[in-house]
Formats: structure tokens, C-alpha cells, sequence
């Protein structure tokens, strides 16, 4: 024990030192979590405890007989046996041998037969015991039997028919082992199992129905027994299929295990139970299984064998009840129920806790167990029976309950509670010490426990000692049990319930009579949430789905970590195939497949908490086509569609759409007839006459829809006279003297029949009796010519085909064409009723002139000009015509934005569809004046600082005499406007206005109208202020460059514009040249100042009139740059030696080429000869035939007597003609390599001289110049 941990324990209290081993070992025997890092003395007792319990077995071999046993204590405990309730020892049994060791004792055979050990089955049970008591094990039983061994079988040889079923027995050996069956052929290869092909529980291999493929001689059951190792071969089985001489006949599902019919289950309690379900049948049925009166498990449901059987796994008593198989094909169904009754072997539901009493203390030991049936529950002391009858210190209470009053150290023991019912027995043991010891509290003091809101604290205060201390928690002067959610534990400690903030603070642990007390921190912290969950989602394969899980928690606690789990496993990101991402809230999953479906969870786990939601992944698609869809039950026009419905992928149908498609107008496609509810399979369609039908089925669910059904079988109706005439019949006559009548096309699905045609049929309504006349179409229009104009006809269209006509039609009226109307409206009056607006009357025109529909009347107002006599562009203006439009019985109208003062035309016109009418007589009026509208324009100008001249031009539209001019104005601010001001001018001819006294610092609105004698007008407003008088720029800024200078300011608001100049001077240039720049204006903002040397000190003056304003030093970027010395190139006696000699190398040069032109020879064949530069090789050969053509020509001009001039001349040597670098030419100069490199260079080609004209005398050879001429002069100067 560490020394410091023992200072700890002991500064709580007083206690004796030699006593501290004995608490640690007490401590340990305590069994409590809190005290497993105390160790105990290893040479102080402790009480045996049966560590590894004897197992049951079943003996196959005498090897397998084997029994042990294991317990620990102090000091070592001995072993001894009991043999179905009778004491057994192992060691005076001459058959056994006996191994032991420290703690262990075990036993095995010394025979060598198994029929010796038949004795020996039975129920053993181990117990172990020192001085502190007797530990007592469970019950191991041990059972003997034989391992099943090969039988000598016959060959077996099974016939059946195609189609019909078959059971392939396996007969595996009878033993106690659960046997595995393989059903295999002679290569050892599994036989294929599926839906069709089965194996039992009981070995045998089913067929619900036989194919020929099911023909074989190697059916072969291979019976696997994994206790004892082993695997049986059985016989192989031939089995014939004989072929059906006609397609084999379906059959409706029969039970082939179990029968038809019902069977009984018993299980208990946490077993695993397999219901089976084999049916035969063509085509192979499927299986559906159901609970009654309850829902299958899925989470400890498991269905196998092509769900063959159901496996219900961990059963409880809860399972109980019916089960069903139902096998379902196309020709019917059968079923199967089972009962199933779950009972349960004892088990725990509380077992007695080890504990450490003081002398005179009362001991209660809960002992409970729950099964089917009930259990019984009995005591034992060290192994020894308990009855608590007949003595008041050991009771039993409540057949449960172990009651030990006043205990003593003679109590101190080890007992047994034992729960028993026919299905078994179960066994506790507990320990009860009785001792006397001081009070101590082991646990910590200032101990800090930090926990979330809504949690439960709890605050521990471990005490030990016998009597066992009593616990006192208190906070300051609050009653903590006074508050129901603080209740105090057994072991001392305090839970407080569903903590909140106002929990946080110190509680105190004392001891009760004793100094004793520890003191304890809770720390409340805000509790973990989550704000936004993840969400169910239906996704398609291949998609991408997002959860999206958002939380909020305490910042004073370390960030949480979300965790995503898929049916509770935990999830990883995934680097590889980038299936997961986890991205902050978002959990991404990529290319979602069928295995992605599930449950998934986001896991928020703080340091204190954790809160977790789920949502479900549901993989989704659009639905398969239904199939076969077919008709049956033809009635007048009305047939059944019936179809079979496709996969819905998890999404249920919503609806099906029926579709046909006209054989006789396969251009429309196919079209839409009905909807059905997706629960439906079938629909009655209603249909039209003389249609060649097929149809389609397509389903929908929510991702989309299926592809369509394939085509049903062509359904042909039969043909019909017509139920309908067509709609809208009309007349639209347009010419006069004829009448057109029209109506809508019927659809040809309503002809019925064939040959079909409209019939039309018209009347006069007035004077034409009842004959109707008549005429056959086969589409509209009918047009009936020689009928007069806007004459009434009663008209109606029928439908007919070859079977008849369609119903009796009603007429309509229709009319013949319309003609324009024949007078004009007369008695047309006007009267004013203000200068804008007049109200127009006249007579209502004779129908019968109309010649038509009347529609109404036009009203044509023509203004002509205004009544003002000024000459101005206004006066001058295009006459403008407005027209007003009226309905059939009006007689009168108001009409209403005219202009003022002007002179109009009126006049009437009566229309109809065909047009106008002749107009009335033109009436003139004149309007009367009205007031005028706002001045044209108006311009704000200030020539001081209180003063402000209006000038404006007059209004556009005076509408009358102008009189004068109304101007008010009004100081303005932010917040608020000064009283209005008024001026009145009254001559009409003045245009501008001074306004003077004005407050310089004020703004100002104003309202200028025109006057007439009917009013004022409208005014124009203008806001403005005086114009103050100009300063010179201040806050001035500079932003300086290696040559320039930025100079800005902010030009002032509402001041003049004034000049200013900047004088600037280079202070180290010496001397005092001082420079202006031109006149700069304020107004402007900025300026740029040019010119100035880099590196250089500048200092500038601003002057504003006579007056510096402002003044500044600036210092140039760069490096100031020093004077340049006057070089050799730039003397003047150097310039005149250098052009002397150009001169003369010109003048050479033009003596050289005119002696060559007059019968100078220049070799080629020396130049053939010689060496040829490189990038000359490939030059064109008509060049050099041009060449050559030239030289014979200058060999005719040369003779002997006629010596060249350049003979006796080296500086008119090839050489010296090849100061252009030619590669035609090479150089004989007698220089040096270096310099010979230098001067002549590769040419660039023979394009360099293309510019050159045909008769140049630098053209009549390849010479191509370089690009730097350098070489040539220094050629000439050697």
C-alpha cells in the first residue's frame, strides 16, 4: 500500500495504525467499483468464493470425462463433491484419478471403457470451504453416450414426373448431438439449393416441383457431427425424372413439412427457436410469414433457407403466441399456424449484495427470481438448509427474503440463495462479515463533480466501519431532503435528480457523533442539444444523401465530437473510395447503394453528455412496369384492363396511368385515358365507336414514373351513328350579300363511323316559310352567296356518317355579311361645362341605315389651334385629331381633357363590323381659358452672397392670356422649412427676377407659376442657394513622384471659383530660379505638377493674388542623377573626320561599280571552286543562273587591252565588294581569325535584298546584307 494513499485514509479520523489492514481487506469484500484500487494484505483471510464452477458434459470418449472445480480464499479452501445430493469423493474411487492443486481441485477416469462410466452420470456439485465458511458452485450434470457410427445402407433409386414434387430422405444416425447435414454430389460439390430445392430440419432434401435438370445419380447427404469431430457419408441417391408429354400442369401450394394444419412449440427463455415452413407447388410458391397480434422482431428475427424457416433468436416470454406461414403462387395458397409457448428456467432479478455489518445490527439479504413457472426460492448457511421457522434470529420473510436479527460474529458466513422450477435451478452466494471497526470516510475531500443539466449528480461519501457510520449531507442552512428530487444513498452518497443551474455549489458529508465531514463541488453545465436532427430519407441508387445534424453545447466545455453510427455501428471516413465525408454537420454518403440503407445516427458527446437522434435511409426508385396487362369483359363501349403490378423499390405506387393508342391515328402517340389508385390492378374503361385500341399501363410512385407496360392485345369497337354535333355553330359573314356559316371541328373520335360529313341547314328567319335548305361538307366553312345583306337566318350543322345521323340539332341565328352604315348622326350640340371638358349630343341614327350591327358611335375631335393671338412656336402648332369612341344606345357623352383656350372641330360617325359611316356636319367650339401650365424652365444664378436672380422662359401651354408671374419662396433645412415668401410680377413679358437680402447661409426653394385671368398655374420649384465668394484651397495633399507631384484638395461647396499659382524651386540646384506653373483653379480639386528631377529637394509656394497661402518642402523619388561629361563623340572636329571618310568610301564605291558595269570580270568559277559556306548550299540554281548569264555578258564587254580599273586597287578586291558579309563571297583579307569572324558573318538568305529595283547596281549578284553593317566599316577603315 502506497505510504501516501495511507496518510489520506487516516487524516479523515482517529484510528489506530495496526487497524488499517483490516479495513482494506473489508474493503475489498465490500465488492463495491469505488474500492477495487485498495489492496488487500496477502496473508489476511478471506472468505472462499467459487471462481470456476464445474460444467456439464456428455462423454463420448473416457477422455471426455473431466471435472474441476476453482475457488479462491483465505486461507486456501478445501474441496469436497456431492452426487445428486449425496456426498461423493472422488478420491476413494479407484476408477478416478484426483489432480489438486492450490485453489483447483479436479477429477477425471481411469478407465479405458465406456461402459465403466455409466455409473458415474449424474448431478455433481463442487463446494469450497476455509474457516470464514463454505462457497457453494452450480449444479453440473454429467451425461454418457455412444458417437454415432457409418450404417450399411441400399442403393435408393427415386422416380417421379416432371413437375410433381419429391423428399430425398437423409436418415442421419440417432444421437444427442445437434447434426449438420450437407446434401452434396460425388465431387463433393454442394447440390444447388433455391426457393424450388430445400433441406429440412430433418436432413431430407425437398423439391416443390421436378424439372429435368433434377435427374442425377449422386445425391449425397453428408451428416457432420462437430462435438465428436466426425462426418458421415450416406449412400448416394439416384434420382429419374420422367419428362411430362404435354407442358406440366401447375398446381396450387401443399405443406410438405410441416402438414396442413397446426403444431406446438415449447422453448424457454432465451433460446433460439426455428419454425419451419416446406410447401411444394408449380410455380414455386412464395413464403410469407406473420405474427398474430403483434409484429415479427426484425432486430432478433432471422429468416433462412429462402425463407424456408423463420429463426427467432434471445426468445423471451413475449414471444409467445401464433405464427403463419403462408405459401402463396398464381394458383392459389395453403398455410400453416404455430403455437408457440415460451416458458423460463429461474433467473435473477435481484440478487443480495456482501456487505459489512457491526455486532447487533439487523441483516436483510433480498433474494429474487422470476420464471416460468415460478420459481422457489431457498437458503442455505455455508451449504447447510435454512428453514427460519422456530427461531427468531434467522427468518425467512416473504419466501424471498433472508432476515438476521441482531447478528454477532457468530454470523459471519457465506449463504446461499438458491431460485428452483422444473426447467432448473440457479445459485448465489453472499458474504456477510460482522465485525466491529471506527467510523472512517474514504472518500476525498474538495472533490469536484461537474455535470450537465437535466443529469443526476451523484455525490459520493464512502464511510466504513461497524456499526456502520451514519451519513448527514447538509448545504449551508437549506434542508436538502426537503426537495424531492435529493435523495440519500445506502452507501452514504447524495443523488440530486434532473439538476439545474441553481444546484451548482459546495455540499458538506459529516458523520453522525463524529468530528468526521468531507466537503463536495457540483459544477452544473449547460446540457448538450441537438438543434437541427438528420431526417428521413428516400434516395435513388447512385444519388448522394446528406444528414444534416446540428448541436449546441457549453463553450466552457471542450468542443463535442459527433459521431455517426449506421445501425449502431460506428462509422468511419472513408479515404479510399470516398463513400463517407463528414463535413462538419453534414455526413455525406457518396453513391448510395443498396447496402447503405439503414438506421443512422448522429452521436453528440461532450465531456458530460451525450444526445443522439436517428433517421432512416430508405433506397428508392422509380417502379417497374406492371406486366400482362390484359382485356377481358367486352361490353358496349366499355372493356376491363387488368395487369400485374411491378417492384415498387420501396416506394409505393400512387397511381397507374392507362394509355391507348389509335391504330388509325398512330401519329398522335400515345395518350392518356384513365388514373386508378396504385392500390388497383385493374380499371374498366369506357371507349369511343369505330376505334382500333391498344393499351399500356405505367406506374408512379413518389421518385417517378415506370417505364410503360408492353402493349395489350388491338381491341376493335364497333362503328355508330354520332352521339353529338359539333359547337359553336356561326355565322361570320364578312362580305356583303353572303352569309358564311362556320363551327368547330369535331374530333375524329366523335365521327363514329365512316363517311363521315356535317349536314348544314339555313333559313330566312322572316318570310321564308319552313322549308329549310341544306347542304353536305366535310369541314367548315359553308358559304350561302345571293342572300342580301345583314339579313337574319336561322342556321344548324349536323353530324352524319354511313350509320346515321347524330341528334336534331337547335338553330342559331346568324346573319348575312354587313355593308357600311348609310347616314350620319344628326342634331349633334356641344355644350362647355369648363375649359377642359364639354358634354356632345345628337340623335340616335335609324337602324335601318345601319346595314349592320350597330357597335356605336365615333366622336372626331380635330383641335385647330389656340385662340392666343402670339406668333410663337406654340402658335405654330400640327393640328391634332382625337377620337372618342361610344357604345350602341348612347346618345350623349362627356368628354374631357381638352386643351384650354383653343378652337376644335367636332363631328359623328356611326360604325359597324364592315366600317365608318359618313361623318355629321363639322361643328366648331372653342374651349375657354384655363390656367396655364408651370414655366418651361428655370435657372438659379447668384451674383453675391445675398442675392439670387431667377431667370425662367414662359410656360409651353399658356391655355390663355398670361397676365404675370406668382413666385413664393422659402428657407429650408433638415428638419424643417421657413415661411413662404411672395413676389407677384405683373408684367408677362419680363423672364428673370432678383431676389435680394437673402441669408448667405441658408438654402432655398422656390415656386414660380404663371397667371392667367382663369387662376394660377402649376408651378416649377427649383432649390438652390447663393454662391459665396471664392477661397483659395486649404487641407491641401501631396503625393510626390520621381518626376511629378500630385497636388489635391476639396474643392468648396457653393464658392466662386478663384486662380491661384504655385512658384516652386530646386534648392540644390543652386541659385534662385524660381518657376511659376499656369493659373490653377480652385474648382478643380487637382493638379499635377511636371518636370521636376528625381532625388531632388523642391520647395513650393501656393499664391492666391499677391499672398503665399500655403507653402511646403518635397524631396523627389529616384536617385539624383549627375551631369554627363562631354565624350569624344560629341566633339565637333571628331563629327567632321568621320564624314570625310564616309564621303570618300562613297565616292569609291560608285567608281568601283561603274568600271565593273563597263567590262570589269569577276570570276565565278574561282568562287565554284573554292570553299562554300554552309547555309549557302542550298541556295535556288535559277539564282545562280542569273549569276552566270551576267558574267558572260560582262566577259563579251572585257577585253586585254582594257585592264579593270579595281586590278591594281585592293580596296576594290572581292574583298573589299563584300562588306555586306554575302556567304557568295569569301574574304582573302590577310587579318587574324578573331577579326576575320567578325566581319564576315552568315548571311540571313538571299531575301534581304528583294527591295532592291532589277537595275540597281547592288542587284546584280546574291548579296545579302547583315543585320549590323559595323563589319563593312571597319573593312573600309583598315
Amino acid at each position: 500500500m502506497p505510504h501516501m494513499q495511507r496518510q489520506q485514509i487516516c487524516s479523515r479520523g482517529q484510528s489506530s495504525s495496526h487497524l488499517l489492514p483490516l479495513v482494506l481487506a473489508l474493503l475489498s469484500l465490500a465488492a463495491l467499483p469505488s474500492r477495487a484500487s485498495i489492496e488487500m494484505p496477502s496473508n489476511y483471510k478471506r472468505p472462499p468464493q467459487i471462481t470456476t464452477h464445474p460444467e456439464s458434459v456428455t462423454v463420448f470418449s473416457v477422455e471426455d470425462l473431466v471435472m474441476s472445480c476453482e475457488a479462491s480464499g483465505i486461507p486456501p479452501p478445501s474441496f469436497s463433491w456431492t452426487k445428486d445430493g449425496k456426498p461423493f469423493d472422488p478420491s476413494a474411487d479407484t476408477e478416478l484419478k484426483v489432480t489438486k492443486s492450490l485453489g483447483s481441485f479436479a477429477f477425471y477416469t481411469l478407465s479405458n471403457t465406456m461402459d465403466t462410466l455409466k455409473p458415474y452420470q449424474g448431478k455433481y456439485v463442487c463446494y469450497a470451504t476455509n474457516e470464514l465458511g463454505t462457497a457453494v458452485s452450480n449444479e453440473a450434470i454429467l451425461k454418457t453416450d455412444v458417437p454415432p457410427t457409418q450404417q450399411k445402407e441400399k442403393k435408393v433409386t427415386a422416380k417421379s414426373d416432371e413437375g410433381s414434387s419429391i423428399v430425398l430422405k437423409c436418415n442421419p444416425p440417432q444421437s444427442s448431438m445437434e447434426p449438420i447435414i450437407h446434401w452434396m454430389d460425388q465431387k463433393l460439390r454442394h447440390i444447388q439449393l433455391s426457393k424450388r430445392v430445400v433441406v429440412g430440419k430433418d436432413g431430407n432434401l425437398y423439391f416443390a416441383h421436378l424439372t429435368m435438370d433434377d435427374s442425377r445419380d449422386d445425391y449425397t447427404c453428408n451428416v457432420q457431427y462437430l462435438a465428436t469431430r466426425t462426418i458421415l457419408a450416406k449412400e448416394a441417391i439416384t434420382l429419374k425424372v420422367n419428362p411430362s408429354n404435354s407442358l406440366p400442369r401447375n398446381r396450387r401450394p401443399h405443406m410438405m413439412r410441416p402438414a396442413e394444419g397446426e403444431s406446438t412449440y415449447h422453448a424457454l427463455r432465451g433460446q433460439t427457436v426455428e419454425l419451419e415452413c416446406i410447401v411444394q407447388g408449380l410455380p414455386t410458391p412464395e413464403i410469407t410469414w406473420l405474427k398474430k397480434e403483434g409484429e415479427l422482431d426484425e432486430s432478433r428475427t432471422v429468416k433462412e433457407m429462402f425463407d424456408r424457416r423463420l429463426r427467432l433468436n434471445n426468445i423471451s416470454e413475449s414471444d409467445s403466441g401464433e405464427y403463419q406461414c403462408i405459401a402463396k403462387n398464381t394458383q392459389g395458397n395453403a398455410k400453416h399456424t404455430y403455437h408457440l409457448k415460451v416458458e423460463a428456467a429461474p433467473y435473477w432479478k435481484q440478487i443480495p449484495e456482501s456487505l459489512i455489518y457491526g455486532p447487533g445490527e439487523k441483516v436483510r439479504l433480498d433474494c429474487a427470481a422470476e420464471g416460468t413457472p415460478s420459481p422457489t426460492i431457498s437458503w442455505t448457511r455455508n451449504g447447510e438448509k435454512i428453514s427460519g421457522n422456530g427461531t427468531k434470529h434467522a427468518v425467512i420473510a416473504e419466501n424471498t427474503s433472508l432476515i438476521l436479527n441482531n447478528v454477532n460474529f457468530g454470523d459471519t458466513a457465506v449463504y446461499q440463495c438458491q431460485a428452483s422450477n422444473k426447467h432448473g435451478t440457479i445459485l448465489t452466494n453472499t458474504y456477510v462479515y460482522v465485525i466491529e471497526l471506527p467510523p472512517q470516510i474514504v472518500t476525498e475531500d474538495r472533490k469536484v463533480y461537474a455535470v450537465a443539466e437535466g443529469q443526476s449528480a451523484s455525490l459520493e461519501c464512502e464511510t466504513f466501519g461497524s456499526p456502520k457510520p451514519k451519513v448527514i449531507w447538509d448545504r449551508g442552512a437549506s434542508y436538502l431532503l426537503a426537495d424531492s428530487r435529493v435523495k440519500t444513498l445506502t452507501n452514504g452518497g447524495l443523488q440530486i435528480f434532473n439538476v439545474s443551474h441553481d444546484d451548482e455549489g459546495s455540499y458538506t458529508c459529516s458523520v453522525q457523533n463524529s468530528n468526521l465531514s468531507i466537503t463536495a463541488e457540483l459544477e452544473v453545465f449547460n446540457r448538450t442539444v441537438i438543434l437541427t436532427p438528420p431526417k428521413n430519407l428516400k434516395v435513388q441508387p447512385g444519388t448522394t444523401a446528406i444528414f444534416t445534424c446540428v448541436g449546441l453545447y457549453d463553450t466552457n466545455l471542450r468542443i463535442p465530437q459527433i459521431q455517426w453510427r449506421k445501425n449502431n455501428q460506428k462509422l468511419m471516413e472513408s479515404s479510399s473510395d470516398e463513400k463517407y465525408t463528414f463535413d462538419g454537420a453534414e455526413f455525406i454518403i457518396a453513391n448510395v447503394e443498396p447496402d447503405d440503407e439503414g438506421v443512422y445516427t448522429c452521436e453528440i458527446i461532450s465531456s458530460l453528455d451525450k444526445v443522439e437522434a436517428s433517421a432512416t435511409l430508405t433506397l428508392c426508385d422509380r417502379p417497374d412496369p406492371p406486366s400482362l396487362p390484359q382485356i377481358s369483359d367486352p361490353k358496349h363501349r366499355a372493356v376491363s384492363l387488368r395487369w400485374t403490378p411491378g417492384d415498387d423499390h420501396k416506394s409505393a405506387i400512387l397511381e397507374y396511368v392507362i394509355e391507348f393508342e389509335d391504330q388509325g391515328l398512330k401519329e398522335r402517340g400515345w395518350e392518356e385515358l384513365k388514373r386508378v389508385g396504385g392500390n388497383q390492378n385493374h380499371a374498366v374503361l369506357s371507349l369511343w365507336p369505330y376505334i382500333s385500341y391498344r393499351f399500356r399501363v405505367i406506374a408512379i410512385n413518389e421518385v417517378g414514373k415506370s417505364d410503360p407496360s408492353n402493349p395489350s392485345e388491338i381491341h376493335n369497337t364497333q362503328a355508330e351513328a354520332p352521339d353529338n354535333n359539333p359547337e359553336d355553330v356561326r355565322s361570320e359573314s364578312i362580305d356583303p350579300d353572303s352569309l358564311l356559316i362556320t363551327w368547330e371541328k369535331m374530333d375524329k373520335r366523335n365521327f363514329n363511323g365512316p363517311n363521315f360529313k356535317y349536314k348544314v341547314q339555313w333559313r330566312r328567319v322572316v318570310g321564308s316559310g319552313p322549308k329549310w335548305n341544306e347542304s353536305e361538307t366535310n369541314e367548315p366553312p359553308c358559304i350561302v352567296r345571293g342572300v342580301g345583306n345583314f339579313s337574319a337566318f336561322e342556321i344548324k350543322v349536323q353530324a352524319i356518317n354511313e350509320n346515321g345521323n347524330g341528334p336534331e340539332p337547335d338553330p342559331v341565328i346568324g346573319y348575312s355579311g354587313e355593308d357600311v352604315p348609310l347616314e350620319a348622326p344628326i342634331d349633334v350640340g356641344v355644350v362647355l361645362i369648363n375649359s377642359t371638358t364639354i358634354k356632345v349630343a345628337w340623335a340616335a341614327i335609324d337602324k335601318d341605315t345601319v346595314r349592320g350591327h350597330l357597335l356605336g358611335y365615333k366622336i372626331n375631335l380635330r383641335w385647330t389651334g389656340s385662340r392666343g393671338h402670339h406668333r410663337t412656336r406654340r402658335s405654330r402648332e400640327a393640328e391634332t385629331t382625337v377620337m372618342e369612341e361610344t357604345g350602341p344606345n348612347e346618345v350623349k357623352k362627356v368628354i374631357s381633357n381638352l386643351r384650354p383656350y383653343s378652337h376644335y372641330v367636332l363631328s359623328i360617325a356611326v360604325f359597324n363590323k364592315k366600317g365608318e359611316g359618313p361623318h355629321s356636319e363639322p361643328l366648331p367650339f372653342d374651349t375657354e381659358e384655363g390656367v396655364p401650365g408651370p414655366p418651361t424652365s428655370l435657372i438659379l444664378d447668384s451674383p453675391s452672397e445675398t442675392e439670387m436672380t431667377l431667370r425662367w422662359t414662359p410656360p409651353a401651354h399658356p391655355n390663355g392670356v398670361l397676365t404675370g408671374y406668382l413666385l413664393h419662396y422659402q428657407s429650408i433645412t433638415e428638419s424643417d422649412a421657413g415661411p413662404l415668401q411672395k413676389d407677384e410680377i405683373d408684367n408677362p413679358t419680363i423672364t428673370q427676377f432678383t431676389l435680394k437680402g437673402l441669408d448667405r447661409h441658408s438654402q432655398y426653394r422656390f415656386f414660380l407659376r404663371g397667371l392667367t385671368n382663369a387662376g394660377k398655374g402649376e408651378p416649377i420649384i427649383m432649390t438652390g442657394a447663393t454662391t459665396l465668394d471664392g477661397v483659395p484651397p486649404s487641407d491641401i495633399s501631396l503625393s510626390v513622384g520621381e518626376n511629378s507631384v500630385n497636388i489635391s484638395w476639396e474643392a468648396q461647396k457653393r464658392h466662386r471659383n478663384v486662380g491661384f499659382y504655385i512658384h516652386y524651386l530646386r534648392k540644390n540646384a543652386g541659385g534662385s530660379n524660381w518657376k511659376k506653373t499656369e493659373k490653377v483653379n480652385s474648382s478643380q480639386s487637382f493638379y499635377q505638377l511636371r518636370g521636376l528631377i528625381p532625388g531632388s529637394d523642391y520647395l513650393l509656394h501656393f499664391f492666391y493674388g499677391n499672398t503665399s497661402f500655403w507653402e511646403t518642402d518635397i524631396k523627389t523619388e529616384g536617385t539624383e542623377m549627375a551631369e554627363v561629361q562631354a565624350s569624344i563623340a560629341t566633339q565637333g572636329w571628331f563629327i567632321g573626320v568621320v564624314s570625310a571618310l564616309v564621303l570618300l568610301l562613297l565616292i569609291l564605291l560608285i567608281l568601283c561599280f561603274i568600271k565593273r558595269s563597263k567590262g570589269g570580270k569577276y570570276s565565278v568559277k574561282d568562287k565554284e571552286d573554292g570553299p562554300m559556306d554552309s547555309e549557302a548550299r542550298p541556295m535556288k540554281e535559277e539564282t545562280f543562273g542569273e549569276y552566270r548569264s551576267l558574267e558572260s555578258d560582262l566577259e563579251e564587254k572585257r577585253t586585254a587591252s582594257q585592264p579593270s580599273l579595281c586590278e591594281d586597287n585592293k580596296m576594290c578586291s572581292e574583298d573589299t565588294l563584300n562588306f555586306n558579309g554575302s556567304s557568295a563571297l569569301t574574304t582573302e583579307l590577310n587579318l587574324d581569325e578573331s577579326l576575320a569572324s567578325q566581319i564576315s558573318r552568315p548571311s540571313e538568305g538571299p531575301e534581304g535584298f528583294h527591295g532592291l529595283p532589277d537595275n540597281s547596281p547592288l542587284n546584280p549578284t546574291i548579296i545579302a546584307p547583315t543585320t549590323n553593317g559595323m563589319p563593312s566599316a571597319i573593312t573600309i577603315l583598315d
